[in-house]
């Protein structure tokens, strides 16, 4: 891999021109190299020089312009720009070592090959020579060109070296794997289990920014069984772990419920690239194991496992230092509400129920619906083809009663204060039953959802406890 063919944007010719006059070596290095091979979109740029990688990012905007502003990071000896839609690193080549209690490396100054072998996989740590003597020239130390046409994520140096010093790379390693579709070679795999309660010196936040994009990868299923085949899903989210397993009483077995929410976040992934929604997909079941009860006459039950999954979200949440906002409590309303539109797939659809559903799950119906479709995993395609053609029979009806009712994001057309006002009424008891009544009356489509029926059944209701309108 030699020529500028690879390298056609014009900002390395303009770091070319710098690094030469400053007689310093640089390179483009990592995930961008990368990407370029795997022919991947990458807006990324880290370039590498053996010297000060601050004053080469100084002189390459001054090269360019007084338009362009430069961060520096002394204290990692880094420095930042934005050239068009590109955000580019320089940093000096250094070589890292480690202590046992940290994944914070002792950082020296060193070659380009000092600094490729502190990389974490072969497949980033290619670089490309970006001076005019050798311009275009791939260094390949490690066969990560090999690795990328093989599909494999290996490690430059001993992989029980390269985890154990910095645990996050294991997570990472999954990640790659997931996002790209490549396997893991099984020395990684083992070094990962072996060194897998290293995790723990790694902070919350960073192992579920690599979490959040195992989730958003084309097939997330992917990372979920290298975590939990390693180890590590145990020790950072081990609520999800214990999905796993598959229990036998009197021949009467449950589904294996955490490879069916593999399934599921599979199936709700080639639907939508939403992470929150993916988040739902995850936590949908994740009570099950603690709401597992066996009936003799009909086999293993999880009631109300929906009520307690959704109560558990914000512990889950807590603990992955995931926001405890908007986000949080849309996990929560849809693990709440995922099994009632499946529900009414298995029955007669009453516009009630579906009146009801609607007011509940509000602007998030569309995607309740998305999530309960992504939950039909049965093997049995004629038990499948049934479900989906009832739930064809749902969504028509959401939407004739929707149109018809308008109860998305429903707000009571009588108010309390209304209620106080026609009864010359203090707050108190007297108006949560008649708003009550009120509610339950437009839900069973006795009145219609709007005032003048609401105001004249309010009269009627209260009345029936002895109020008088004034």
């Amino acid at each position: 891999m030699k020529g500028k063919d690879n390298l056609s944007n014009s900002i390395f010719d303009i770091i070319s021109d710098v690094a030469d006059t400053m007689d310093a070596q640089a390179f483009v290095i990592g995930g961008y190299v990368r990407d370029l091979i795997l022919q991947r979109p990458s807006k990324d740029i880290d370039i590498v020089v053996v010297g000060s990688g601050i004053e080469l990012a100084k002189n390459v905007a001054k090269s360019i312009g007084d338009h362009v502003h430069v961060n520096v990071f002394k204290n990692f000896g880094t420095a930042m720009m934005r050239y068009e839609d590109l955000e580019i690193e320089f940093v000096g080549a250094r070589k890292e070592s480690y202590r046992s209690d940290s994944r914070k490396p002792i950082v020296e100054n060193g070659t380009i090959e000092d600094d490729q072998k502190r990389r974490d996989f072969t497949i980033n740590a290619l670089a490309i020579s970006l001076n005019k003597s050798n311009y275009g020239t791939l260094i390949d130390p490690f066969d990560g060109v090999k690795d990328i046409e093989r599909k494999i994520i290996r490690t430059p140096l001993e992989p029980g070296i390269t985890y154990s010093d910095d645990p996050l790379r294991m997570m990472r390693a999954i990640r790659f794997a997931a996002q790209l579709n490549f396997v893991i070679e099984p020395q990684s795999l083992e070094a990962i289990h072996h060194h897998k309660e290293r995790i723990s010196i790694v902070s919350m936040e960073r192992i579920s920014e690599e979490l959040n994009k195992i989730i958003l990868s084309p097939k997330p299923s992917i990372g979920f069984k290298y975590l939990f085949d390693t180890g590590l899903l145990q020790i950072i989210f081990p609520e999800m772990a214990n999905l796993q397993g598959v229990e036998v009483r009197n021949g009467m077995a449950h589904k294996d419920n955490f490879y069916h929410t593999l399934q599921v976040l599979d199936n709700i992934s080639a639907m939508t690239t939403d992470l929150w929604l993916r988040w739902a997909a995850i936590l949908h079941d994740i009570a099950k194991p603690a709401t597992k009860r066996f009936d003799t006459e009909i086999g293993w039950t999880f009631h109300g496992h929906e009520d307690r999954g959704s109560r558990m979200v914000k512990h889950i949440f807590k603990n992955l230092k995931l926001p405890l906002n908007e986000k949080m409590k849309y996990v929560e309303k849809l693990v709440l509400l995922h099994l009632r539109p499946i529900v009414l797939a298995q029955s007669i659809v009453t516009d009630s129920a579906v009146r009801r559903l609607l007011m509940e799950a509000g602007d998030d119906i569309d995607d309740l619906m998305m999530l309960c479709h992504a939950d039909i995993t049965s093997k049995n395609q004629i038990k499948v083809r049934k479900y989906i053609a009832n739930f064809e029979l749902v969504k028509e009806k959401l939407k004739e009663v929707e149109e018809k009712d308008q109860l998305r994001n429903w707000q009571p057309p009588i108010t309390g204060e209304d209620i106080m006002k026609a009864f010359n009424l203090k707050p108190g008891k007297e108006i949560g039953i008649i708003k009550n009544a009120i509610r339950e009356a437009i839900l069973e489509g006795e009145i219609q959802n709007n005032y003048t029926e609401a105001f004249a059944l309010m009269i009627v209701e209260g009345e029936k406890i002895g109020l008088k309108a004034v």
